[in-house]
């Protein structure tokens, strides 16, 4: 992306800027205003330098979460991860982003993506070709009139890839790419077919516990939803996953493989073998039984474990 004040950040300055461990929430979006700024807060002074937030179905809207989190913090960068195009057109997209970029200036990162096809059925829109579809959207941003300032620098954009095809989009009119729900041999195959510049930025689930039978029920929990939309499926067959391990919400060995489960040493190494393998920041997701726990605690053993 080339527009003014939108894109052409560059990846290794967006991969300095955030770092090798942020944080992914989606506890935060089940909060009051009041309470989520309260945890921002709490995390940017734990040392995180970025939250990134999701755009699910029936939750806040995610600009407006992100001007939200951006108010309650004073440094911190805030990143949607993702913000769903058939959410709000290409101008409305691009606008918001700068605009937020403009009165944050270094504070917000645009990530976009396609969404799933039950979703975007949801919302009434259609779910058509997806490279076809986002790299139409991308030229649409390019072009979105802005009669207000721009910002300062471009709001760096990332793309939510998987497959080798979204991964080379990335390269070429992103600023980096974004995966979720991988396992680790996930990220030495993004960054083949990413090239050194772009950003590299996976996520990783986490469930923080000794309890080897409860971890594995609440990643259960979590996978059930993802193992039944055929973008992360494929995803898990393209990286070698038979079907078996895949069908009923997930063998306890693909669960172990996606969501790392155990003590605050294993939760940290996983994160360290994505960064081995080519992550430039790993964006770590603790979750918890209740889905409105921001697992402020647990974040601050890991980022004080973490810490060189």
């Amino acid at each position: 992306m080339s527009t003014s004040g939108l894109g052409g950040y560059g990846g290794r300055r967006l991969a300095e800027k955030l770092g090798p461990l942020n944080v992914w929430s989606f506890a935060l979006q089940r909060l009051s205003a009041i309470a989520e700024s309260k945890a921002a807060r709490r995390l940017e002074e734990l040392g995180y330098p970025a939250i990134w937030i999701p755009e699910s179905l029936g939750s806040k809207d995610v600009m407006a979460h992100s001007a939200i989190l951006l108010s309650a913090t004073e440094a911190a960068i805030i990143a949607p991860g993702i913000a769903n195009i058939h959410a709000r057109d290409p101008m409305a997209m691009a606008n918001g982003a700068r605009a937020l970029g403009e009165a944050f200036p270094g504070r917000f990162v645009l990530g976009i993506g396609v969404s799933h096809a039950p979703s975007v059925k949801i919302r009434g829109g259609e779910y058509a070709k997806p490279l076809a579809q986002i790299t139409a959207y991308i030229d649409a941003m390019d072009s979105a009139q802005y009669a207000a300032p721009p910002p300062a620098e471009p709001v760096p954009v990332v793309l939510a890839a998987l497959g080798p095809r979204m991964l080379e989009l990335a390269a070429e009119r992103a600023d980096g790419a974004h995966s979720y729900f991988v396992p680790v041999e996930h990220t030495p195959f993004a960054r083949r077919h990413l090239g050194p510049e772009p950003a590299l930025i996976p996520e990783v689930t986490a469930v923080l516990t000794a309890d080897r039978s409860k971890g594995l029920e609440v990643a259960r929990a979590f996978a059930r939803h993802y193992l039944a939309l055929p973008n992360y499926a494929n995803n898990l067959r393209r990286m070698g996953w038979p079907d078996e391990d895949i069908a009923n919400d997930g063998s306890d060995r693909l669960l172990e493989a996606v969501v790392a489960i155990g003590d605050i040493d294993y939760i940290v190494r996983r994160i360290r073998e994505h960064l081995d393998a080519g992550a430039d920041t790993v964006v770590l997701q603790l979750r918890e039984e209740k889905s409105t726990d921001p697992a402020l605690a647990a974040y601050a053993e890991i980022r004080a474990a973490f810490a060189p």
